[in-house]
């Protein structure tokens, strides 16, 4: 099983949900590919249900397997470690204070692991108490270099910018993107991402530089009668995408 997201042209690879194994396969198949399945943790009752059921999804989709905390719940944290740990899936979710046991678990550094920062407010100054303590207690503000060093230090991959709102905290998320560049750090840019604003957001990602981009799309692109991510709309962001990176 490949452990590394196959991404296009090297530069991007979808994150979308699956709300079910067919549903994956379909959506595999419209990205081409170019995507991570997002499974989330939240909906199973304990890591040994949860880790046969995404070992079943992984098999189909050539271990393009993303393991989600829920909403970013931070009390699933160690049961996305423990999952990882066992089912060794392409791309772990995690909180801030997570990364360092996923990646300790993992026993490899191939797998992404990202850590969920937030945006603050103030340009260039992201909040890192998002784990299931810390998310508790008063704001961890830090200089966006700072995250990124330390989500180094704990072998993480990649800052999860959530929730982004969209647009709503465009310079932030601009500023986010050029020190992800700087500092060689790849960027997940999440919450409110659309067909309509997707566009915008990629660009912004890179034109800064980033060398590796995972744009998040969940509820927008869901059915909600069905619960499923349509491939169609899979589809239409791979070929904006392409537009994009040329």
């Amino acid at each position: 099983m490949k452990l590394t997201p196959k991404f296009y042209r090297e530069r991007v690879c979808l994150n979308v949900l699956a709300g079910s194994k067919e549903n994956a396969k379909e959506i595999f198949d419209a990205a081409e590919g170019h995507v991570l399945v997002g499974v989330l943790s939240k909906n199973y009752p304990d890591v040994d249900t949860a880790v046969a059921d995404m070992r079943e999804y992984a098999a189909l989709i050539d271990n393009a397997l993303s393991v989600g905390l829920g909403a970013g719940d931070p009390n699933q944290s160690a049961m996305v470690s423990e999952i990882s740990r066992q089912v060794q899936p392409q791309h772990v979710n995690q909180v801030f204070t997570g990364v360092g046991a996923s990646r300790a678990l993992l026993g490899q550094n191939e797998s992404v692991v990202n850590g969920l920062v937030s945006p603050t407010g103030t340009v260039g100054m992201v909040k890192i108490s998002t784990g299931p303590l810390s998310a508790k207690a008063p704001d961890g503000i830090v200089p966006v270099e700072t995250a990124i060093k330390l989500l180094k230090d704990m072998g993480g991959s990649s800052i999860k910018y959530f929730p982004m709102g969209g647009l709503a905290c465009r310079d932030e998320f601009q500023a986010v993107a050029e020190a992800c560049a700087k500092h060689d750090f790849w960027l997940e840019p999440t919450g409110g991402i659309d067909l309509e604003n997707y566009e915008e957001i990629l660009q912004i990602a890179l034109d800064a530089g980033v060398s590796k981009v995972i744009p998040h799309i969940y509820s927008s692109i869901i059915d909600k009668a069905s619960g499923n991510t349509r491939p169609q709309d899979v589809a239409t962001l791979l070929d904006m995408t392409k537009k994009l990176v040329g």
